[in-house]
């Protein structure tokens, strides 16, 4: 017997719910980490900056739901890879109604520039300096509590460059270590010693392949063509490369 097939049993007696999804697109533009905004289009917070994102449908699952609503409002139909990032379910975060919200994490290189539809008056890049980390004294204020879900996905895609290859993704197929430390250099928010990171990452299985190519030019005048690396089959880093922290600045030499 069904929950609707009990006698006691009235949907009325519950209060209404609902379920979202919310997307944090990460990039690298100009050599700076970006997240894809959308100004909203409609109430609540119309006209505010938001994540990407919306109401999932009664019969859609929530990956599919969170690269429609993506594709729906921002035109990047080819979405990038998606996971999980959590679940926000505070009682007044959304002023209509209940609404528990399931949050996305999109890393990728060479996103387009997004163009609005549905209900995003408007969709862009912006740096996340803007957004305060590591840049604007005053952030850009975001609608509901994306500030919040940014901030858990900046932590997360800065976590993931310690242990996994990821940073790999933000590049193209052949790169030189140099880009690859500039990735590293621009999420996290730090300079880090050139030597010292080529080392670490040469130091780990997998981690990169040396093509056996060089640049066609030198970096700068006069200077040396640099070797050419592809991304290898690791899928975590060991030894980690770990950020150096206020209570351990001796947590990394890279």
């Amino acid at each position: 017997m069904t929950a609707e097939e009990k006698p006691d049993y009235n949907p009325h007696d519950y209060p209404p719910m609902a379920v979202t999804v919310d997307i944090v697109a990460l990039t690298i533009r100009d050599q700076q980490p970006h997240v894809l905004l959308i100004r909203r289009g409609e109430a609540p917070y119309k006209g505010a900056w938001a994540l990407p994102g919306g109401f999932v449908q009664p019969d859609e699952d929530l990956a599919d739901a969170a690269l429609r609503e993506l594709a729906e409002e921002t035109h990047l139909t080819d979405g990038p890879h998606l996971e999980q990032l959590g679940t926000y379910g505070t009682p007044d975060r959304d002023p209509r109604m209940r609404v528990i919200s399931v949050a996305y994490l999109a890393l990728a290189a060479g996103l387009p520039e997004p163009k609005s539809g549905s209900d995003a008056a408007g969709a862009e890049w912006i740096r996340l300096a803007d957004m305060g980390f590591g840049g604007a004294a005053e952030p850009l204020p975001l609608a509901f509590d994306h500030a919040v879900i940014l901030a858990d996905a900046v932590e997360r895609a800065r976590a993931k460059l310690e242990y996994t290859p990821i940073a790999t993704s933000f590049l193209p197929g052949e790169f030189t270590i140099t880009q690859l430390r500039e990735i590293y250099e621009a999420l996290w928010n730090e300079p880090l010693h050139a030597a010292n990171f080529q080392r670490k990452v040469q130091s780990v299985p997998g981690f990169v392949i040396d093509c056996g190519r060089v640049t066609a030019a030198g970096g700068g005048k006069g200077g040396r063509r640099a070797r050419l690396y592809r991304a290898g089959d690791a899928n975590l880093l060991h030894p980690a490369l770990l950020r150096t922290t206020p209570e351990d600045p001796s947590s990394t030499e890279a």
